[in-house]
């Protein structure tokens, strides 16, 4: 609910909203029906093209997708969806665009967002939002609950996959940076594989690394005695 009307039907003093939270294999971000919206072409303003100073342009998100404008495919679909929803509505098509957020925009958590913006007598005024948000609602409700928000998929047959292990020092990182450490341990264990190995690789040769954690909003020192980064084989059954 909105307590400060201000500008006319943009803030008024409640609205109603309506949002779809879609769960997706974070492996596979493929989906079945991408090829109904692959061949949609509408105004787009990529993230580049809005630092270089260009203006939005026309763009197939198929070709969005394939050219990695759009992070998946998955994404995509529903950037489309929301494109017919809204000329379906009335929107015109020339006053409609797809603005992908800026990287200082965007949560430490998100892997893309874009917003679909109409231009009205106030400019360009955002009215639907659509982000992959990668897992961080499923964690921030376990954190809170304690339940677990996890899917598995089984596997026809048991297979040997490497998996990385990082496992944090709490102790260490207790005393290193006290009220802190709890940030510092999720920074640590949301590693990507890339990042991990590269940490691994540098506290081996010179026993500490800089590491930026998101939620402080700046690096921290990382020493060999904080963090245990491996990999090793495991065999799934899901």
């Amino acid at each position: 609910m909105q307590i400060s009307p201000r500008q006319g039907l943009l803030r008024v003093r409640e609205f109603t909203l309506a949002e779809i939270e879609h769960f997706v294999d974070p492996e596979d971000k493929s989906h079945p029906k991408f090829p109904d919206v692959a061949n949609l072409e509408f105004l787009m303003f990529p993230r580049e093209d809005q630092v270089s100073g260009r203006s939005a342009r026309r763009i197939r998100i198929g070709e969005a997708v394939v050219q990695g404008i759009v992070n998946n495919e998955t994404l995509g679909y529903f950037i489309g969806r929301v494109y017919l929803f809204l000329t379906h509505l009335g929107i015109d098509k020339d006053r409609l665009r797809f603005r992908q957020h800026l990287a200082n925009e965007m949560a430490h958590y998100a892997a893309d967002c874009w917003d679909a913006e109409i231009e009205c007598s106030y400019g360009w005024i955002e009215c639907v939002g659509i982000a992959d948000r990668s897992a961080y609602d499923l964690r921030a409700h376990t954190d809170k609950s304690g339940v677990p928000l996890v899917a598995h998929e089984k596997f026809p047959e048991p297979r040997e996959v490497e998996k990385l292990i990082i496992t944090p020092a709490k102790k260490e990182l207790g005393l290193a940076f006290k009220g802190n450490q709890k940030m510092v341990v999720e920074a640590l264990e949301a590693m990507g594989e890339k990042e991990a190995m590269e940490m691994k690789a540098t506290l081996e040769s010179k026993g500490e690394a800089e590491f930026h954690v998101c939620t402080l909003d700046r690096a921290v020192t990382i020493n060999k005695n904080m963090v245990s980064i491996s990999k090793e084989m495991k065999k799934e059954h899901q």
